[in-house]
């Protein structure tokens, strides 16, 4: 084999080296481009625990954490709201209604829009705080027929700073909570209490157990 010949194929192999290696990359950008991975807000979906662990049976309260909350950051959480709903004032629906004023509002406040009327039949027909805090947390467990698909914020912190920012987008935003409407939240969200056993039981229980005959 000449050195001319052996120089075309090596040229040939080295150019198709570069092409499979660039066609890879290419194909790596399409598929999981960095600047939408970079521009995307990470929301936590996970519901159950794969060690068993017990998950929460309910939202954490998190009026309390209005006053405080990042108006920012919740902006941010929108957005992973924005491909079903608009929020500036007179935006059409998509997927989901117009959701302009809706801290505060009514359930079914978009006119024209196809409610399933799921939502009105879950804590009263107005969009307060609390309900607003149970139905992100968890949208089928608030109302089981809704047609609303996201699976919920289970974050007290991300829930918080999504209606801080929400009660933001309307013409005479929502008050916040009073020190009441607080304290009732956190009432109704209340773990409920689980009775502790009586230590003095337990001695008095094994001895009864030991009287009894085996084989019974």
């Amino acid at each position: 084999m000449g050195g001319m010949e052996f120089n075309k194929i090596f040229a040939a192999v080295l150019v198709a080296g570069i092409i499979a290696m660039l066609g890879g990359f290419m194909a790596k950008q399409l598929v999981h481009p960095k600047h939408l991975e970079e521009a995307a807000y990470k929301i936590e979906e996970t519901e159950t625990s794969a060690g068993g662990a017990t998950v929460a049976a309910g939202p954490e309260p998190i009026m309390a954490l209005l006053a405080a909350a990042d108006v920012a950051k919740g902006e941010k959480v929108a957005k992973a709201c924005a491909s079903c709903h608009s929020f500036n004032k007179g935006g059409p629906a998509g997927v989901g209604p117009n959701l302009w004023g809706v801290v505060g509002g009514p359930k079914d406040h978009m006119p024209g829009y196809a409610y399933s009327g799921a939502l009105l039949k879950a804590g009263g027909p107005m969009w307060t705080y609390e309900e607003l805090n149970k139905f992100l947390w968890k949208p089928k467990a608030y109302a089981p027929d809704t047609k609303m698909g996201f699976v919920g914020l289970k974050k007290a912190e991300e829930r918080a700073a999504l209606l801080a920012w929400l009660r933001t987008q309307a013409d005479s935003p929502k008050a916040l909570p009073t020190d009441a409407e607080i304290a009732k939240e956190q009432a109704d969200l209340a773990p409920p209490a689980t009775e502790e056993p009586d230590p003095a039981a337990a001695p008095a229980a094994d001895a009864k157990a030991a009287e009894k005959p085996a084989g019974h």
